[in-house]
């Protein structure tokens, strides 16, 4: 059994899992992964909620701010590098703290992705063309005879899920499914994950006040600031597509400001659902004594040295 250990922090957004994430570490002098897909980028730092400079300090973080906007870059990019950095910092640390709220990025990490061939982007953009020109059923139509597998348990409803599924078929000339589930490679370390939690009136209320909270930091004017780049794949994201509405004069000021709340606690409702999926998570209410979650990381972490 491996002596080295990976303590995970996950919960929907304004949780507190940061602030968590660096008393951990403290207690644990170990180093922060973080594994939020927002906070990559260097352009954007208040719609983000990037870690603050006083935070960042008080541990070493990895992963924050490390790209730009400009830069292609994915989840099964992100699954290599972080395992490679993770093989790196614990030659020298038992302990090491990952942190974000992106579930399918915690899950590449912690279990690895199904492995998908690369296939031309021309596939791509001729199936968003059909999808424009010829609806969603015709692409439905179109999986169906190709992969009736994927046709009948992927969300046939989500064109994206169709779209992708459809590229593989086309350009692999294998069906979508023949990809997926296959056994993946061993983690060398014991996962440990620890849950955030809080009734869904005060999440939706810590939502509401934080992005009031970034708008009094300058949203409005970091958004303005990569506004010329707004198709871009890193700013299609909650807090910025609002504001570039706003910007494209399809809505009011105080009308994008209600979307990016509403649109916020949406995201914090999927990534609860996510979470609790893993049966295998500690969780705990938000204000419960810190104390109390370095006991049980403890415990965990000497049960699985036995």
């Amino acid at each position: 059994m491996s002596s080295k250990h990976l303590i995970t922090i996950v919960g929907p957004t304004a949780i507190g899992k940061t602030a968590l994430s660096i008393h951990i570490a403290k207690q644990f002098d170990a180093p922060i992964l973080s594994c939020d897909s927002r906070q990559f980028y260097k352009e954007t730092t208040i719609g983000t909620a990037v870690p603050t400079k006083k935070e960042q300090e008080q541990a070493p973080h990895y992963f924050i701010q490390n790209r730009s906007i400009f830069e292609d870059y994915n989840v099964g990019q992100f699954e290599r590098d972080a395992l490679e950095e993770l093989e790196r910092l614990f030659e020298s640390h038992d302990v090491i703290v990952m942190v974000g709220g992106s579930g399918l990025y915690v899950d590449a990490v912690l279990k690895g992705l199904d492995y998908f061939p690369d296939v031309s982007p021309q596939i791509r953009e001729q199936l968003n063309l059909d999808l424009e020109i010829k609806g969603l059923l015709f692409l439905q139509e179109q999986l169906k005879e190709l992969d009736t597998e994927a046709y009948n348990t992927i969300a046939i409803d989500n064109p994206h899920r169709i779209i992708r599924a459809l590229e593989i078929c086309i350009g692999s000339g294998n069906t979508y499914s023949s990809y997926k589930n296959k056994p993946k490679k061993t983690r060398e370390f014991n996962s440990i994950k620890i849950g955030l939690n809080a009734e869904r009136a005060i999440i939706y209320d810590r939502i509401n006040q934080r992005v009031d909270i970034m708008i009094d930091k300058g949203l409005l004017e970091e958004a303005k600031s990569v506004y010329p780049h707004k198709n871009l794949n890193a700013l299609q994201t909650v807090g910025y597509r609002e504001l570039f509405a706003y910007f494209d004069g399809d809505s009011t000021f105080d009308f994008a400001i209600q979307e990016i709340k509403k649109n916020t606690r949406r995201f914090a409702k999927r990534q609860l659902t996510w979470f609790k999926k893993d049966i295998h998570t500690l969780w705990f209410d938000y204000m419960i004594d810190k104390k109390n979650i370095i006991t049980a990381i403890d415990k965990e972490i000497e049960n699985s040295n036995k």
